[in-house]
């Protein structure tokens, strides 16, 4: 692409496009300029400029297969000039449909029964609140509505799904959360324990506020409780010890659905299918999207256990036909990508993979930024892995957030062609590379991360923020 045409580009995406999480005045005026991604291959991009970057986030936590990766583009294309389209509704299916569903029935954790289809995570989170409310007016409970969500969650940015999503500047100028959200704590031992708290008295703690929360409230108030196996969004943080244990006991001692958002979990990304398959967690309803096509088409899958099920099927001939749908629900040539991928993820070991170079990655940061002055914690799980940065991690002091020290770090990777990411709630960088990385790669990645530590470093030193 020569020059003018990049102009031309930038200057029609100035004019025309409203960019998700992006100050808009700075990209209007000209202060920022969008960035023109125009080719890829495995964890690479390209921008216009020729200049090629490592994805170390594979994109927003989907491009899971990696960029480029033709026997995926074939489905897309055999499956468009075969049936580019056809709805779902009243009993009408495909091949790519009957296939998928069935695929995703026997894989997931607990017994699941049936699975409905969108377009994104937030969709699907929007579809699992009038799962919980549409269960609970069949079961004769219609006050059991509220839903509970954990600070820092990330469950989408719709209305509901952004409800849900623990983050403030997800409500902010939007009117959220509504109501019905309730909120409870984030499973972060870092920084929520208590001096000689373990683990495991952590966890308790939590299911004992939790607890405590629905008895306030009233449990014949309170549906669901949605949670990441592993916290995505909220700063990639693995659960702590027997968290998940507890919490599953407090919702089932007051009649109350587990919704399992395995959006970034899901499809090996963590070195397990799911993330629920670390912790022996069966869910009630689980949601799906990012890894399920590896980004390459748009899709999201709700799936509904056994339990949930059987209350729709028993209400059937009492209320009529489930109202609930969208045109492309099931659309074929996102099913066709799915099965696709799936194959992908089962022919190449893909979560194997990722747990065998996800430890590697995990131990390699731990030995490169272990003694560094201002990593505080270093954590992952599989191929997901973030290093928190703090002004003393002995005493856990957290830097002045007017510092942006994990902001500064981020652009001192993208300096040097990485893109990793820079995660709210803290300083902190987080890792999501797609599952196909190599050993090399991984190196790759430490090297230069390890270069814009210490270029953020010596500036911190040089401004005598630490000594």
């Amino acid at each position: 692409m020569n020059d003018k045409n990049y102009q031309e580009i930038m200057e029609q995406d100035r004019a025309s496009v409203l960019h998700p999480f992006t100050q808009l005045k700075d990209l209007a005026t000209g202060k920022i300029d969008p960035t023109v991604i125009v080719d890829a291959k495995g964890i690479r991009v390209t921008d216009s400029t020729g200049r090629e970057y490592i994805d170390s986030f594979a994109g927003l936590y989907c491009m899971n297969l990696g960029y480029g990766r033709t026997e995926i583009a074939d489905a897309i294309s055999e499956q468009a000039h075969k049936l580019g389209f056809f709805h779902t509704y009243a009993g009408h299916t495909t091949d790519q449909l009957a296939r998928l569903s069935s695929r995703l029935v026997k894989m997931a954790p607990g017994k699941m029964s049936k699975v409905f289809y969108g377009q994104s995570g937030s969709d699907a989170n929007e579809t699992q609140a009038k799962l919980v409310w549409y269960y609970n007016n069949l079961r004769g409970k219609p006050n059991k509505k509220k839903i509970i969500a954990r600070e820092r969650a990330y469950h989408g940015s719709s209305i509901i799904s952004g409800s849900m999503t623990g983050m403030s500047f997800y409500h902010n100028n939007m009117d959220l959360p509504l109501p019905i959200i309730l909120r409870t704590g984030v499973p972060h031992y870092y920084w929520g324990s208590n001096p000689g708290e373990t683990e495991e008295q952590f966890s308790a703690r939590r299911a004992a506020e939790l607890e405590e929360l629905i008895l306030k409230e009233g449990a014949d108030t309170i549906g669901a409780l949605i949670g990441e196996p592993v916290l995505g969004s909220g700063g990639i943080v693995p659960p702590p010890k027997g968290y998940w244990t507890e919490i599953k006991r407090v919702l089932d001692k007051y009649d109350i659905l587990l919704i399992a958002d395995e959006v970034v979990c899901g499809f090996g990304r963590t070195g397990k299918m799911f993330g629920c398959d670390h912790f022996g967690l069966e869910p009630d309803l689980i949601t799906c999207a990012k890894g399920l096509t590896s980004a390459y088409f748009p899709l999201s899958a709700v799936i509904v256990s056994e339990k949930v099920y059987k209350v729709f099927e028993d209400g059937a001939d009492k209320v009529g036909p489930f109202s609930h749908g969208y045109t492309y629900s099931g659309h074929p040539i996102g099913l066709a990508t799915a099965n696709a991928v799936l194959d992908i993820i089962e022919r190449e070991n893909i979560a194997e993979h990722a747990e065998k170079v996800g430890a590697y990655f995990l131990q390699s940061l731990k030995e490169t930024f272990g003694n560094c002055p201002i990593v505080g914690e270093v954590r992952g799980i599989g191929l997901l892995a973030a290093l928190e940065f703090v002004a003393d991690p002995e005493k856990k002091v957290r830097f002045d957030a007017s510092l942006k020290v994990g902001a500064r770090i981020s652009q001192a990777a993208r300096d040097r062609n990485l893109i990793a990411r820079a995660m709210p709630h803290g300083d902190i960088l987080g890792f999501s590379p797609p599952l196909t990385i190599t050993i090399d790669e991984v190196n790759e990645i430490v090297e230069l991360t390890r270069q814009a530590v210490e270029q953020v470093v010596g500036e911190l030193r040089a401004e005598g923020v630490i000594a």
